[in-house]
């Protein structure tokens, strides 16, 4: 495979765009995304995910023309899965692209699905909806494969070309030239024997965390209602070198509070009942609700009170699913006076989530002081920032609460010397 082959990344959000951009490396690269406006900003340079700056998209061709899936040999799918109300899985938008691609299929071609979905997914509706909208024969003139995504958002140590990447095709055949095309632009690559197998370690891997999360998460609720500091014994605990390094917290994100639910759909086909899976889940979504109880005993709704971070996670402006942004929104709806702070969300998304108004830059706080400041998130930028700032940002008998434990223990040491209110999980 030469740089003549052409690559069409279906989907440029946080899976989309790594791949386009690796893929671009080595082949000619086709990005394709329904979004009129995200196409318009990729193509002036502005990657809405942050990740990459012009001069490393420059060699790709993005379009909203389905068109180029017609001109490809190789078509990536990377559209969220998330789920609905209900928890359930909602393929609406993998439907609706592989109803694209059906419709714009070459002949010869490999259609690799990379999005999350339940074991047999891939088979069972995304094929289904490929033949039914195409002339061409399954196998004969268009195969699939499926390769879970694993990326990391704002990791960068854990990157696309570092994470072993699983492969898995409908063929041996196709499962050659799937393996040739990703060691291309990854480390390692782990093939396995079926299209199920591999649906099922991407489920599963998140699910494991989720579930150590929401154990980590009911014992620092015992703990507590004991009165005994969270970090403190964990970091007791983690003496032992067999002791999982896992922390509390709120589990948002688009795979470790969704996937579990798509294991848990397909396991309620089988004769097992998902106990496990679900009950961690329960006790993660409810930590949104332990959090606003926790902030709302210690102020009231006249007293000002600043949160440092809106995203899932550190150092990316991801608000999929973010239980951060769904306890700022808690807040809000009942009427507490809430400022945000969070320098990686733009104020486009901030405007799309009806919190704009309540948001301040960092460098324009300084001359305002709050009766509770709120750490949610460890950005780069709060960390580095001298404990001076969260210092003057804080009333006369203020309380910080450090959810995330960013302060060292003589930083905390010198919050309470200042006779201020030093909170963590």
């Amino acid at each position: 495979m030469k740089k003549k082959f052409k690559v069409c990344v279906v989907g440029l959000g946080y899976v989309g765009m790594p791949l386009a951009v690796e893929f671009s490396k080595k082949y000619q690269v086709f990005g394709y995304d329904k979004s009129k406006k995200k196409i318009e900003n990729l193509n002036l340079g502005i990657d809405d995910t942050q990740q990459y700056k012009k001069k490393e998209i420059n060699n790709i061709f993005f379009s909203n023309d389905p068109i180029n899936i017609s001109e490809s040999e190789f078509i990536i799918v990377c559209i969220p899965t998330p789920v609905d109300k209900a928890n359930n899985p909602d393929l609406k938008s993998l439907k609706l692209a592989s109803q694209t691609i059906g419709k714009n299929l070459t002949n010869n071609s490999v259609i690799i699905y990379e999005s999350t979905v339940y074991p047999g997914a891939t088979e069972d509706v995304c094929l289904k909806i490929l033949k039914k909208n195409t002339k061409l024969k399954y196998i004969k003139d268009y195969n699939i494969g499926y390769s879970p995504e694993r990326v990391n958002p704002g990791d960068k140590k854990n990157t696309l070309k570092n994470i072993a990447k699983i492969i898995s095709g409908n063929n041996k055949k196709t499962l050659k030239k799937i393996d040739i095309l990703y060691k291309n632009i990854v480390n390692k690559v782990y093939p396995v024997s079926s299209i199920r197998v591999a649906e099922a370690s991407k489920v599963i891997e998140n699910t494991q965390r989720d579930v150590n999360i929401g154990l980590i998460n009911e014992f620092s609720l015992i703990l507590n209602e004991l009165n005994l500091n969270v970090k403190e014994v964990l970091d007791a605990a983690r003496s032992k070198w067999n002791f999982l390094k896992f922390e509390p917290g709120l589990v948002g994100g688009h795979c470790i509070g969704v996937d579990p639910y798509y294991l848990a759909y397909v396991s309620k086909k089988t004769k097992i009942k998902p106990k496990v899976i679900l009950s961690s889940r329960n006790v993660n979504e409810g930590m949104t609700k332990m959090l606003f109880n926790r902030v709302t005993k210690n102020v009231d709704k006249k007293k000002k009170i600043l949160i440092f971070g809106l995203t899932f996670k550190e150092n990316c402006p991801d608000l999929r699913n973010s239980k951060n942004l769904e306890l700022v929104k808690k807040l809000i709806s009942s009427k507490y006076n809430v400022t945000i702070n969070d320098e990686f969300v733009n104020k486009e998304e901030l405007s799309k989530n009806n919190i704009l108004k309540y948001s301040m830059d960092f460098k324009n706080l300084k001359m305002k002081k709050f009766d509770l400041v709120l750490l949610l998130v460890k950005h780069n930028y709060l960390i580095k920032s001298k404990i001076s700032v969260f210092l003057n940002l804080l009333k006369k008998s203020g309380i910080i609460y450090d959810f995330k434990n960013i302060f060292s223990e003589t930083e905390k040491k010198i919050f309470k010397q200042k006779k201020l209110n030093y909170l963590d999980f």
